[in-house]
């Protein structure tokens, strides 16, 4: 690998064991293309962290927050573009290459994966549909659609906004008022615990809430107590 990467991911994790073995062996696959690959741990306490440093992977300690993380991993790395990955969420084959192309000669640029969720419940063909066509429509990217970005416009608007939830909704608008989001159709591959685990209708529902109340102006925090 050369001293200074093209680029980096970021992936917030916390107390992830028992999905580790597979997630490092899909950032193993990046590392060896020459991708900067750093895990922010949270504060672990399932040895996440120590297990991954000890398979040779770089971790950082940051407070726990995934907005918190990504932005203590931002400033860690070298990299000029930065991409930040959830620990359940899976790039596709070439997606370096198809972020540095999509960013590359512009200083300011970001953009998104169309995604797929991966799960039992029949509804999540559909839901992964209609993500990527909102996401189209409106400029606004969830972090499940791993988004990408320079670190020049990562620092224009601040980073991530150190709140416990909507940090992706949050960091969307401020980067949309810069640059519209570049909409990658490659597809990212997330899982759709959530969802099979509380029920399709019932998780819908509830985002929908939680989006309104927080385009309301509801605090972050109010909502992260009623999304646990």
């Amino acid at each position: 690998m050369s001293s200074r990467a093209d680029l980096a991911i970021v992936v917030p994790v916390l107390n992830e064991i028992e999905t580790l073995p597979l997630l490092l062996e899909h950032l193993r696959h990046w590392q060896q293309r020459g991708v900067e690959v750093l895990l922010v741990d949270g504060g672990s306490r399932d040895h996440t962290a120590e297990t991954a440093r000890a398979l040779d992977f770089r971790v950082l300690d940051a407070a726990r927050g995934r907005a918190t993380q990504m932005n203590s991993g931002a400033r860690a790395c070298t990299a000029n573009n930065l991409l930040f990955l959830h620990a359940d969420t899976r790039l596709p084959d070439g997606a370096d290459q198809a972020v540095l192309a999509a960013l590359a000669n512009l200083p300011h640029a970001w953009g998104r994966f169309d995604v797929q969720i991966e799960g039992r419940s029949r509804m999540l063909p559909l839901i992964a549909r209609l993500m990527n066509l909102r996401s189209r429509l409106s400029g606004i990217a969830t972090g499940d659609q791993a988004l990408f970005m320079s670190r020049e416009l990562f620092e224009r608007v601040g980073g991530f906004p150190e709140q416990p939830l909507m940090e992706d909704i949050e960091i969307s608008k401020r980067l949309k008022s810069v640059v519209a989001p570049i909409c990658l159709r490659q597809t990212v591959i997330t899982s759709g615990r959530r969802w099979d685990s509380r029920g399709s209708w019932r998780t819908i529902l509830l985002m929908w809430q939680l989006r309104w109340a927080y385009w309301r102006g509801t605090p972050a925090q109010q909502l992260a107590e009623r999304y646990r």
